[in-house]
């Protein structure tokens, strides 16, 4: 690897991983919006340590439903599994559609990979997927509580 490739990697795969972890979050968005749940994103936030540590913790964007008791479970689940559709055009390789885009450079490889790293649903997005009916239950009943609170409106 030259020195160029080096430094082309080490540019590319943060990056890639960066942009792959929003586009995560979004598909969760997008399905939740085509699907009229409401819903909070939140920028490089959530975290004590401010942007760039919630940047360095990979916490660039997040995705937090707000349904009703009237949501359908499989909204929760579509949403939970959509991070999978970002590795769809890879299906078309084998097909012979598309070229193989990992027999190219390693820089184009080393991004290419954390995209689709990104692309696996988190542990909690399986749990949504698998307990989507509790999941609601517990979205709506923390909805309840905090509208409950003193001063809440």
């Amino acid at each position: 690897m030259t020195p160029i490739e080096f430094a082309l990697v080490a540019v590319l795969l943060p990056v890639s991983v960066g942009i792959g972890l929003v586009a995560h979050e979004l598909g969760h968005a997008l399905v939740l919006r085509a699907a009229g749940v409401p819903h909070d994103i939140t920028w490089f936030g959530g975290r004590d340590t401010g942007a760039l540590g919630a940047a360095v913790a990979g916490q660039w964007a997040t995705v937090r439903p707000r349904p009703s008791p009237e949501t359908p479970a499989w909204a929760l689940r579509a949403s939970s599994m959509t991070p999978l559709a970002m590795v769809a055009p890879f299906a078309l390789v084998p097909l012979g559609v598309v070229p193989d885009p990992f027999t190219g450079s390693l820089p184009v490889t080393v991004a290419l990979l954390g995209w689709t790293a990104c692309a696996i649903p988190s542990p909690q997005d399986f749990s949504v997927f698998w307990y989507a009916g509790r999941a609601l239950e517990e979205y709506v009943d923390e909805a309840d509580d905090a509208s409950a609170e003193p001063g809440a409106n």
